[in-house]
């Protein structure tokens, strides 16, 4: 077993932001003003919904790293693992959710025109209990890129089965990445036969399958950590960075990108105690605004960008003068929410929980006495 706690992994932590910044530029990206090639898109940029399949594998590589013990040996407690991952993602998603619905109604009352999808009174119940990705939603509303924390809940929901699979398969993890390489292979090529659109590219409706196969490949990946890990850490790290940016580049397949994240992974969590900038205190922070990163961007720009097509003649391609500040605030505005709301949110359910917990067994204790 490699002995180190999970707080310890900082090239993981770091590398969340980078797949969060990607996502951003898939979403900021057609809103740069590039003259006579506006509309153009870089492959990397158009393959930026990649980045949550990126956030789905790491998802189950560390929560196996955190829990898989415990799972293995009967020390899983099921509804203290829930409360925390809710106390991790809900408090941020309430609060983004919030801030759509008031810019909204904000909007309506002063006449600017919105989608009105964007206030989907019918898909507000599945977006409150996060059930928005399990087909559930009549349609994309309020914010949605959350349809991801829904998938999130669904594998945090299961995630006692993919446990159960991975410590049966625990001394034999070269099997272990087979089956999820090839089951991951096969998932996405049966589902885009029937779909007719590939599943890295489903939400609300098909959210909850989207992370399925990712999750079971970062449970896999962690075995193979668990067991040793890679050769020359560095050297793999770069090589799967630069297959990466090829293979989006050029949109290859995605199931092939989604593979070679597992192999950066497994890279970077062997990279531990040796990661220079991955492991320095800014790389580190913007690892822990990134999902903060990736909870406004969108709310931010609804915001900014109505705004700033006022001052540009009514129209949402921006200059690159006004674009750039746009997309850089994005991290101040994460780190203000992580630190003003998702951190203290998340610290207060955890005490409530450890408080109730504390009275119940002083409850017991003269029971038992």
């Amino acid at each position: 077993m490699v002995a180190v706690t999970p707080e310890n992994l900082k090239p993981l932590t770091s590398m969340r932001f980078l797949a969060a910044f990607w996502v951003v530029m898939f979403h900021y990206w057609p809103k740069l003003d590039l003259g006579a090639a506006t509309g153009w898109t870089p492959g990397l940029v158009s393959q930026g919904y990649l980045g949550v399949e990126l956030f789905f594998v790491l998802s189950g590589f560390i929560l196996c790293h955190v829990y898989l013990e415990a799972a293995g040996t009967g020390g899983f407690k099921y509804g203290s693992f829930l409360w925390a991952r809710l106390a991790r993602v809900y408090p941020l998603h309430l609060a983004t959710l919030i801030g759509v619905g008031l810019l909204g109604g904000v909007a309506i009352v002063a006449g600017i025109s919105i989608d009105r999808s964007i206030l989907s009174w019918a898909s507000l119940p599945a977006n409150l209990t996060l059930t928005q990705a399990w087909g559930l939603a009549p349609e994309a509303a309020w914010n949605h890129p959350s349809w991801s924390i829904s998938a999130e809940w669904f594998a945090y929901l299961c995630f006692p089965v993919f446990a159960w699979v991975a410590w049966r398969l625990r001394e034999r993890p070269g099997l272990a990445l087979t089956l999820a390489t090839v089951g991951l292979m096969a998932t996405y090529a049966v589902f885009e036969a029937l779909a007719g659109f590939p599943l890295t590219q489903a939400t609300i409706h098909w959210g909850a399958l989207r992370i399925v196969p990712c999750f079971a490949f970062g449970c896999a990946a962690y075995l193979a950590w668990r067991a040793g890990g890679l050769n020359r850490p560095g050297l793999m790290a770069l090589v799967a960075t630069a297959l990466i940016v090829v293979c989006a580049s050029l949109q290859i397949w995605d199931g092939v990108t989604v593979a070679l994240f597992g192999v950066l992974i497994l890279a970077l969590a062997g990279l531990t105690g040796r990661g220079g900038v991955l492991e320095s205190r800014a790389g580190v922070w913007l690892g822990e605004v990134s999902y903060a990163v990736y909870m406004v961007c969108v709310p931010w720009k609804l915001l900014a960008i109505n705004a700033l097509a006022r001052l540009n003649g009514g129209s949402e391609h921006l200059p690159w003068w006004m674009w750039i500040p746009v997309v850089l605030a994005i991290v101040p505005l994460a780190g203000l929410a992580h630190h003003l709301i998702e951190r203290p949110a998340r610290s207060a359910m955890r005490r409530w929980a450890e408080q109730r917990a504390s009275k119940g067994r002083r409850q017991i204790q003269p029971a038992a006495t």
